[in-house]
């Protein structure tokens, strides 16, 4: 069962909360969702029953702009940290994992960087590295609308709004696995895609430009245990990408799977958060 409720932060937005259990609900692990791109934050529903059996307690909340969150433009990966940490402060969580999927891993990073007296180690699933990382070609791989969208993004928010004008679905950005996916288990996607999109494709422009600019800390900082989870055949954030930020990273650990898209690599999410409860104990 999800709990939604709100808070305020320190700068008045305000913020829709999901908490899976309460301070004393007896969870081994809280982990924080970082939703991907354009999505609301509920957390990853046909994970529960995993979550369950690791003791498992999941908050989340929707990202500046998407569902009741207020929006918060120009913002960074980096500004993720201090909402999370006032979202932890609401619900009374201290310490805690984090894990994102596709545009979520970066924020989730940003949590593994920022708030080290917090983040207890981080899974990332299908994320992207670093606009312009060095020894990354980082468009490679990506299907032509990627491409498209996100070299908009690289232009400016104007650029991205033109585009975000006359954008139109491509299939062809997944593969017959994440279609696949999509018509069964992670047809959950249609509860957190259809209400991140029905005000406007503002917080998907806000993500966007976020992520092609600098993220306001490095992989370097990010000094906790990290998993990434890629899936080769990724036509949206290509493996390499995770590769990259496994060279990267001090401490990760990459897992690769070679029939796996975007989405279908979360039939692997399972054993990603087995490993956060093995690698968050406390120092």
């Amino acid at each position: 069962m999800i709990t939604e409720t709100e808070t305020v932060l320190v700068d008045g937005r305000r913020v829709r909360m999901y908490d899976t259990g309460g301070p004393d609900s007896g969870h081994r692990l809280t982990v924080f969702w970082h939703h991907g791109t354009p999505n609301i934050g509920s957390p990853p529903a046909p994970l529960f029953p995993a979550a369950d059996r690791l003791g498992i307690r999941w908050v989340s909340y929707d990202r500046p702009g998407y569902g009741g969150s207020t929006a918060r433009p120009d913002r960074d990966a980096a500004s993720v940290a201090d909402d999370v940490a006032q979202v932890a402060d609401a619900l009374g969580v201290g310490r805690f994992a984090v894990m994102g999927h596709s545009g979520g891993a970066p924020h989730a990073l940003a949590c593994g960087a920022l708030l080290p007296d917090r983040v207890l180690a981080v899974a990332g699933v299908a994320g992207l590295a670093p606009f312009g990382a060095e020894g990354l070609d980082w468009f490679a791989g990506m299907s032509a609308s990627g491409r498209a969208s996100l070299r908009a993004a690289a232009r400016g928010r104007a650029a991205k709004e033109e585009h975000e004008a006359n954008a139109v679905y491509d299939p062809e950005m997944f593969t017959p696995a994440d279609h696949a996916a999509l018509s069964g288990t992670w047809s959950w996607f249609g509860d957190v895609v259809g209400p991140a999109v029905e005000s406007g494709p503002g917080p998907l422009v806000d993500d966007d430009l976020a992520y092609v600019a600098p993220w306001g800390f490095t992989p370097g900082q990010v000094g906790v245990p990290v998993l990434l989870l890629h899936g080769e055949q990724d036509r949206v954030a290509p493996s390499a990408h995770s590769g990259w930020l496994a060279r990267h990273l001090p401490a990760a650990e990459l897992r690769l799977s070679p029939q796996d898209g975007h989405l279908s690599v979360l039939d692997s999410a399972d054993a990603a958060l087995a490993w956060l409860v093995d690698n968050s104990a406390p120092a």
